[in-house]
């Protein structure tokens, strides 16, 4: 049954023709990258780096909010959720199938974008010499890690999508939340310093640190650094921020079944 599901969802994504216009977009843009980093006659290899992991980032995020804002509320709109869940699909499974559809073509995206920028960097390092190595595998991951940052944020856009009735909040906050994610590490290393820590009161600690382990740390899967200037990677790092996505993306989906679980269509 999740597998129909799956596919039905996968050909609502592909056909999306907004979607796909984007992703034309995205490859025009990687394509110039090249062009944009002999700007910087010192930095080429870096500035390419830089340019086409922020580039596949930024078109990452726009996927992630644009699928995972309307995954629900527009089927609500349409009238196709009330003929779905007539059919043997349970509601944990079409949220489920809609989830995973969303994830499979991020990924399938950030793969051809890969694929697109390794030949944009490649030959923008050959361009100018650069002092920093070339490491591929840096950059793969710093681009495995994205994928996974958007897939989660996915999954939080999806619960906006279940808790409402309209387009705003899952797009607005699923927007807010990114942007809380990525600075949530700095604001917490800055609240909980010695010198900031006495100056504020017990109760904006204990807020600092209970919004803190509640709103996710986006900025653990950034390992762009380690891609432009290749800085050795920690293995410990990696598995505890992969164990952080598998359970924090599973919370937020759990969450996101039982609130849809529970509206009336």
């Amino acid at each position: 049954m999740i597998k129909e599901l799956f596919q039905i969802n996968i050909k609502w994504v592909l056909r999306d023709r907004v979607l796909q216009a984007l992703v034309g977009v995205a490859l025009l843009l990687l394509f110039l990258v090249p062009a944009f980093s002999v700007l910087s006659m010192r930095q080429v290899q870096e500035l390419s780096i830089t340019l086409s992991l922020s580039a596949i980032s930024l078109v990452l995020f726009v996927l992630a909010t644009l699928l995972g804002s309307s995954s629900v509320w527009r089927d609500i709109e349409k009238r196709y959720t009330a003929s779905v869940l007539t059919l043997p699909y349970s509601r944990g499974s079409y949220l489920f199938a809609k989830f995973f559809a969303i994830s499979l073509f991020l990924i399938m995206s950030a793969i051809i974008f890969t694929a697109v920028a390794s030949v944009a960097i490649w030959f923008s390092s050959t361009l100018y010499h650069s002092s920093s190595p070339l490491r591929w595998i840096y950059i793969v991951n710093a681009v495995t890690f994205d994928v996974m940052k958007y897939i989660l944020l996915t999954a939080i856009a999806i619960l906006f999508s279940s808790l409402s009735t309209s387009f705003f909040l899952p797009v607005f906050g699923t927007i807010s939340m990114l942007l809380a994610g990525n600075a949530s590490q700095e604001v917490f290393d800055f609240l909980t310093k010695d010198a900031t820590g006495a100056k504020m009161s017990l109760v904006l600690r204990l807020a600092a640190k209970f919004f803190y382990y509640i709103i996710p740390n986006f900025g653990a899967f950034n390992f762009k650094v380690s891609a432009i200037y290749p800085v050795p990677l920690q293995v410990e790092g990696l598995l505890y921020t992969l164990i952080y996505f598998i359970v924090y993306t599973g919370i937020v989906l759990c969450i996101s079944i039982r609130v849809i679980s529970r509206r009336e269509f």
